[in-house]
């Protein structure tokens, strides 16, 4: 067995280590009212239990990173794969620092299915090893991808803590507009996580079904002559096709429920790589994630939040608020260095130049300003609570719209992660 491939097994290990961490968290927290022991036993022996089996899962994970490097010669950060998997793993060890500091069980309920989330969603990208473009063989690669991961790992855990204090403070039962728009706005945030989550679902059901269609993609460029090509580019869909990529022809079609052909076209401006299939993939996930919400609020019977609301009774909202702070003050200097100060390094190094306004630039630039912001308004107009909570719930909807959305939409420098 190759050490790739070990790593793989490692890859599953964690995986499964962090799902049954997440029960035994939601064991500690929500079995406190079926114990017949003090809660505060209950949850302490539990808790204690759920932070060994993540940190087990962590180990794993960690192995699943070195093995890899070693396996591949190259740290496993150049592909969409590859960086979502880091990510994960960074949040864990995010999580597990903030843990450290805290003792509250109640983040492991928040945190880790987000870990579960990235990881299964990693899985969805190609996982083999691909051999590194010239600009990404520096040791800046490395410098600025871990230490810019790690940082928005931190603002992961901030978001946790900081949709936390919202479910705990929100009045679900509330009549006034104030608490109604509020109750609107979090269930929203929670509707964008299912979404997510139905997305992962639709994507492996369908390649269990061996699901796959194929179009011809012409695309015209012009070079720094001015002369006009066209080539050809075959797309291939794992799921069923909604959104063709623009001017482009089918080869293959598998019909689903009665769909012979797509129903439309990818607009011309989106520019990113694959942005037809990326979109295509959008809207299923609209599909199957709307469709998993609307089976769990038959099955509850009342929104989201206010199942999860009663699980948040007795816990201090001022812990949560301190934990979101704490996590995000922690994460803006590592998010400093490595998403500017190095990436800026690496740019230099890699394209001749400290700064080009590519979209990935730009939008890292965004995220920082934003969290600059989060920081002044929070230490010098005193923002606490509320106003701080759904700042750190914007923030990370910045953050995925920066590692994710931006190639969907713009073509650039960084277009490959996206692949």
């Amino acid at each position: 067995m190759s050490l790739v491939d070990f790593s793989s097994d490692a890859f599953i290990t964690a995986f499964f280590l962090y799902c049954f961490a997440f029960l035994f968290y939601v064991l500690a927290i929500a079995g406190k009212k079926w114990s017949n022991r003090d809660p505060l036993k209950h949850e302490k022996r539990w808790g204690r239990i759920a932070f060994i089996t993540s940190s087990l899962g962590l180990a794993a994970h960690l192995t699943f990173f070195f093995t890899r490097w070693a396996g591949s010669g190259q740290i496993p950060t150049s592909n969409m794969y590859e960086f979502m998997t880091f990510l994960g793993m960074a949040i864990m060890i995010a999580f597990t620092i903030v843990y450290a500091i805290y003792r509250k069980a109640l983040l492991g309920m928040f945190a880790l299915p987000l870990t579960i989330i990235i990881v299964a969603y990693a899985s969805v990208f190609p996982q083999d090893v691909q051999p590194l473009i010239p600009a990404l063989s520096s040791v800046w690669l490395k410098v600025h991808v871990t230490t810019a991961a790690l940082g928005e790992a931190f603002f992961a855990v901030g978001f946790a803590a900081g949709l936390m204090y919202l479910l705990r403070v929100i009045d679900f039962k509330g009549k006034t507009k104030e608490e109604k728009r509020a109750e609107f706005w979090v269930e929203f945030s929670l509707y964008s996580i299912v979404l997510l989550v139905g997305f992962i679902i639709a994507v492996f059901a369908f390649r269990g079904m061996g699901y796959e269609t194929e179009f011809i993609q012409e695309k015209s460029t012009i070079d720094a002559k001015g002369i006009e090509s066209t080539v050809s580019e075959t797309v291939i869909y794992y799921m069923p096709s909604i959104v063709k990529p623009y001017n482009s022809d089918i080869v293959k079609y598998e019909s689903f429920l009665g769909m012979d052909k797509p129903l439309f076209e990818a607009p011309s401006w989106m520019t990113g790589v694959n942005s037809g299939r990326k979109l295509n993939t959008v809207i299923w996930s609209i599909i199957s994630g709307s469709i998993l919400y609307g089976l769990l609020r038959l099955v509850f019977r009342k929104p989201l939040g206010a199942v999860i609301h009663p699980m948040m009774e007795g816990i201090d909202p001022e812990d949560l608020d301190e934990i979101s702070n704490r996590a995000i003050a922690i994460g803006y200097p590592i998010f400093t260095l490595g998403a500017l100060i190095f990436a800026m390094i690496w740019a230099n190094i890699a394209w001749g130049r400290f700064w080009g306004w590519d979209p990935k630039e730009v939008w890292a630039l965004i995220t920082w300003l934003y969290y600059s912001a989060y920081l002044h308004f929070r230490l010098s107009r005193g923002w606490q609570g509320r106003r701080s909570a759904w700042l750190a719930v914007i923030g990370f909807v910045i953050v995925l719209f920066t590692l994710v959305g931006v190639n969907l939409v713009i073509a650039g420098l960084h277009s490959y992660s996206g692949t």
